[in-house]
């Protein structure tokens, strides 16, 4: 068959980016499963069981060069992935073929291995997070002071300014670093804990020592960069781990999700677009159409991350006792998928953050459209000052408002509210002298300094933790 006639993953084919594929590629699992033979024989060596130097140094000398040919011919025949490994990687090294694998389960390579690729992972989704959170922070600066009509309700509310909405997104994004740096900062292995857990085969080897038996997993641990395993396990790391790790990431998309339709909703007001390639076609029929198609894609695998989700939760569930196998075929799925996924959807926000169009002139005709309703307030205080009736002030205004929403609504004509109250001799107010009040940075209240401050004092420290951290914003295909 062509590859044009076998299915692939669009995560991998369209939307995931090299460095995570790879991660979850057979070659990344393979080697990283040597490196965990090597580490369990280099451990055995230094705790004293029969396994020689020249043993150890032999498997180092082939931890790179797979001998995959020899692995899947002998798969073919024994139907038994990791026992095709072992065989293949001692018919590279015959002097210690006889030690490769000692004591272990097939999860020693397995779970440790998909422990460790989980946690690069995820480290690689730290990272793009904070290039994100880079490039969202320099949009709010520049617009920190851009009043904007803001909304409850997809109802025209109190202003706000375009970057303190930025700060939104920002904050959602740092509820997530913080769930992904607790996450990397509890990374355990699986360790060496045999058939059911109770390293029953690795105490007969030390020969009732209990000591080396716990030295054993320390070590092994610690050869591979981490700071401890487990204390117990059944078969397999507890399936509680993969729940974890897929819920952050759905907390990933969701924020991603909240962004998108943020933008999508803008660009439907025409007052801030994502970014728009010079020959893209928005629509096969309307030519004149600008789609939202990176974040209407954005919320598309975002949907699928957070419905993905559950399966682990439900694996984890419905695992029995020390373990059954029901967990495998799902596993290989929902947890490469997710990860794929949101590299994908970072990709897409950094790359649409990066990139976003606004519209001042759009967003200031919105806001003076919705703004006499607003300043209602403040020009019957101004009125009651000048000696007014506090209840008289607000029947004028009550009046004159409905009259006014009347022809917008019914007439499809302009705001005529502050025209309204001036003729009102009641308000003792020029038009010119409304207009003074209705400039729309005296509605944004601390908007522009809560983002500033924001940025600085919470953000700040964040992003100079991470100073060091690649933050290139990627190209994607639209």
């Amino acid at each position: 068959m062509s590859q044009r006639e076998v299915y692939e993953s669009p995560l991998s084919a369209r939307y995931a980016g090299r460095e995570m594929k790879y991660l979850f590629s057979p070659d990344k699992k393979f080697r990283t499963w040597r490196r965990l033979w090597i580490a369990l024989a280099e451990a055995e060596h230094e705790l004293g069981l029969p396994v020689t130097s020249e043993q150890v140094e032999e498997l180092r000398a082939h931890a790179e060069d797979i001998n995959y040919e020899v692995a899947e011919a002998r798969e073919k025949e024994v139907r038994h992935d990791v026992m095709s490994h072992v065989y293949a990687y001692g018919q590279q090294c015959p002097g210690a073929a006889g030690i490769i694998h000692l004591g272990a389960t097939s999860c020693y390579v397995g779970d440790n291995t998909d422990i460790i690729i989980m946690t690069e992972a995820l480290a690689l989704i730290r990272d793009k997070l904070v290039s994100v959170l880079r490039v969202l922070s320099k949009f709010a600066l520049e617009h920190a002071g851009l009043p904007t009509l803001a909304f409850t309700h997809f109802q025209p509310a109190q202003p706000t300014t375009v970057g303190k909405r930025a700060a939104l997104w920002i904050q959602d994004l740092l509820l997530d670093l913080e769930d992904v740096e607790y996450q990397l900062s509890k990374a355990k292995l699986l360790g060496s804990k045999g058939t059911t857990g109770t390293q029953a085969s690795f105490l007969e080897l030390f020969e009732g020592n209990h000591q080396k038996v716990k030295e054993l997993d320390k070590k092994i641990a610690e050869k591979l960069g981490y700071k401890e395993s487990f204390a117990v396990s059944g078969q397999t790391y507890s399936r509680k781990l993969d729940s974890q790790m897929l819920n952050i990431l759905s907390g990933i998309a969701q924020s991603a999700a909240k962004f998108s339709n943020d933008i999508r909703l803008l660009q439907h007001l025409k007052e801030v677009e994502e970014p728009f390639e010079k020959g893209q076609i928005g629509s096969s029929a309307m030519a004149y159409k600008r789609n939202p198609m990176r974040t209407e894609r954005i919320a598309s695998l975002a949907r699928y991350v957070m419905v993905d989700a559950l399966n682990p939760a439900l694996t984890e569930a419905g695992q029995w006792f020390e373990r059954t196998l029901d967990d495998s075929a799902n596993k290989r799925l929902s947890v490469p998928e997710a990860f794929l996924a949101v590299d994908g959807i970072l990709t897409l926000y950094a790359n649409v953050a990066d990139g976003l169009v606004v519209y001042p002139k759009v967003i200031e005709q919105h806001l003076l459209k919705e703004l006499p309703f607003m300043a209602t307030e403040n020009i019957m205080m101004d009125a009651v000052k000048r000696g007014g009736d506090r209840q008289q002030l607000h029947e004028a205004i009550r009046v004159h408002s409905m009259a006014a929403a009347k022809v917008i609504k019914e007439q499809g004509g302009e705001n005529d509210l502050l025209e309204r109250i001036a003729k009102d001799p009641i308000f003792g107010v020029t038009l010119p002298e409304l207009r003074e009040i209705l400039r729309p940075e005296k509605y944004v209240g601390r908007a522009p300094e809560q983002t500033r401050e924001f940025i600085s004092e919470v953000l700040g420290p964040v992003l100079e933790r991470y100073k060091d951290t690649k933050t290139e914003v990627a190209e994607v295909t639209v």
